[in-house]
């Protein structure tokens, strides 16, 4: 037995890693699926204002998109988020994570401005508390505050189209039938 311990730890090792090798780690599956948006104190980013985050999506779809002015996916994504917020009804809320303002505005001042809120998480207490390790990131959170998919990495039109924009109507759809 001791001379086939080693080829079956081989095995074993071989097939962990070929099984990782067909895994999309843009898919990894999210905890935070089918549960309340974290309801914490935030602060505008412009205003400097103090709100919380239930205040900001209670009533409303939101497409949530967690970004920074160093993220250089989050400036290659951006102009799909302006396209987005030009033809599209759904609230978009942009959370600008482990920024400075200054910079912050530098970056929207110079790519523009899709967001109808952004909140300022300089120390990451938001990205942490929604579980973030990359951006960006995006969420669509239903009209009762429940986070319904997440999203890591850059949004491109067709994710765009084959996967949150049937999401966004369906839930539309669902919110009409429940008034």
């Amino acid at each position: 037995m001791g001379k086939f311990l080693p080829l079956v730890i081989f095995i074993a090792l071989a097939w962990f890693l070929f099984d990782g090798l067909g895994r999309d780690t843009k898919k990894l599956p999210s905890p935070l699926i089918g549960k309340l948006f974290p309801n914490i104190e935030v602060e505008d980013f412009s205003t400097k204002e103090k709100y919380t985050t239930h205040s900001l999506l209670k009533g409303n779809i939101t497409l949530v998109n967690v970004w920074a002015s160093w993220c250089v996916t989050c400036r290659a994504e951006h102009q799909m988020l302006i396209n987005i917020s030009k033809n599209n009804s759904v609230q978009m809320l942009g959370v600008n994570y482990k920024d400075t303002r200054k910079e912050g505005e530098f970056f929207l001042n110079r790519l523009g401005n899709p967001y109808d809120k952004i909140i300022f998480d300089q120390t990451g207490r938001l990205g942490l508390e929604l579980g973030v390790y990359a951006t960006p990131e995006t969420f669509i959170v239903d009209n009762q505050g429940v986070i319904q998919f997440k999203r890591v990495g850059q949004l491109t039109p067709e994710i765009w189209k084959t996967q949150i924009l049937p999401l966004i109507q369906q839930l539309k759809i669902s919110v009409k039938t429940n008034i």
